[in-house]
């Protein structure tokens, strides 16, 4: 069968939307780069560098059969879960914002828990393709893969990095439910997870400090409320046009490090709500497009490996955006394709890259 030709408007709209976020990375941290480096261009540059990069790796990864991710995802999930123990060893894991979660390489930072989303979409796509009729039974047919899925939301926690653990579980979940698990095993896996996470939250003094900002950030509006406050300021006043580009106040060392987590704060307070509206347009045809392609599969492994790679990135967007308007708690997740962050652009990349494979032989 001759194949097609990639889905053009995905590839398009994730070009433009990454550009676009290169470009705010510049103004979201020119103010800081230039009174902590002395250059303003300083993220700028790297971010630059990781988008060339990141387009690169997902033109390539788009001519790459899909198929081979199925025939290597045991050694794909080896890999990723030697990297996730070696990160948590002192001397070769670097510690940042509190976290063992990067390699450091040079200037640049690596984040494995990034690639082991990817590394765990593609075992479970395999697992549920290979395992249609089991899976419908909860002992024999969803624990083990429940299991794995555990043991490495665990790893990530020794890090600590419970946001980049929830995408990845909630992004896992889904694939379960779109592969036909009974309903009310999620009802109560959902009160398990409940359980789960209120002791997460108990035994973490930090988490609870999130959770009581969060309800109401001026019970410390100098500490652990700081953030979400500043990001209010930003988007309250930014109108329908915003302030416009590069005339953010809340990034002159009011919202800290303002082009990674917060970025979206910038852009509304800068473009305005209609700003916001192209910017959620964009993830909403990449997502449009995503499901499209999964839809049209006629391959178990390759629709729920596009499913999971597109949720994986639109849960994560979600959260961030939830962050940032302060309706969750602060979870440490960067918003795909915009943020800072050189792992986090590169497994979004791609991932699109996996998709547009699919694309092309459905």
């Amino acid at each position: 069968m001759k194949k097609k030709n990639i889905d053009l408007i995905l590839f398009l709209a994730v070009i433009i939307l990454a550009a676009f976020g290169v470009i705010m990375v510049y103004s979201a941290s020119s103010v800081w780069a230039e009174y902590k480096f002395n250059d303003q261009f300083k993220f700028f540059k790297a971010q630059g560098i990781f988008y060339i990069i990141g387009i690169i790796a997902m033109l390539i990864i788009s001519k790459i059969d899909y198929n081979l991710y199925k025939k290597h995802a045991n050694l794909i999930i080896l890999v990723c879960f030697i990297l996730l123990v070696l990160v948590l060893i002192p001397g070769i894991g670097t510690v940042r914002n509190g976290s063992r979660s990067w390699f450091g390489i040079g200037g640049f930072g690596i984040q494995p828990s990034e690639f082991a989303k990817i590394g765990l979409i593609i075992f479970v796509a395999k697992y549920l393709a290979n395992n249609k009729k089991e899976i419908r039974n909860i002992t024999k047919g969803v624990f083990p893969i429940l299991g794995v899925i555990l043991v490495f939301f665990a790893l990530i926690m020794l890090e600590p990095d419970f946001g980049t653990g929830m995408v990845i579980v909630l992004s896992l979940i889904t694939i379960l439910f779109i592969s036909g698990v009974k309903l009310s095993f999620f009802i109560k896996i959902g009160c398990l997870g409940l359980l789960g996470i209120t002791a997460l939250i108990i035994v973490a003094p930090y988490r609870m400090a999130r959770i009581v900002s969060f309800l109401n950030p001026w019970s410390d509006p100098l500490g652990s409320g700081f953030q979400i406050i500043q990001s209010l300021y930003a988007i309250g006043p930014s109108g329908l046009l915003g302030l416009g580009f590069g005339n953010s106040i809340q990034k002159q060392f009011y919202l800290p490090e303002p082009q990674t987590d917060f970025i979206f704060s910038i852009i509304s307070e800068e473009f305005g709500i209609l700003g916001v509206l192209i910017v959620c347009t964009f993830f909403f045809i990449i997502f449009y497009r995503a499901i499209k392609i999964a839809l049209s599969c006629n391959d178990l492994f390759a629709k729920y490996l596009v499913f999971g790679l597109i949720f994986g990135i639109i849960i994560q967007a979600v959260l961030n955006l939830c962050v940032v308007i302060g309706l969750i708690p602060v979870t440490g997740v960067t918003l795909p394709f915009l943020s800072y962050g050189g792992s986090s652009l590169l497994v979004s990349l791609s991932s699109i890259g996996i998709i547009l494979n699919v694309s092309r032989n459905v």
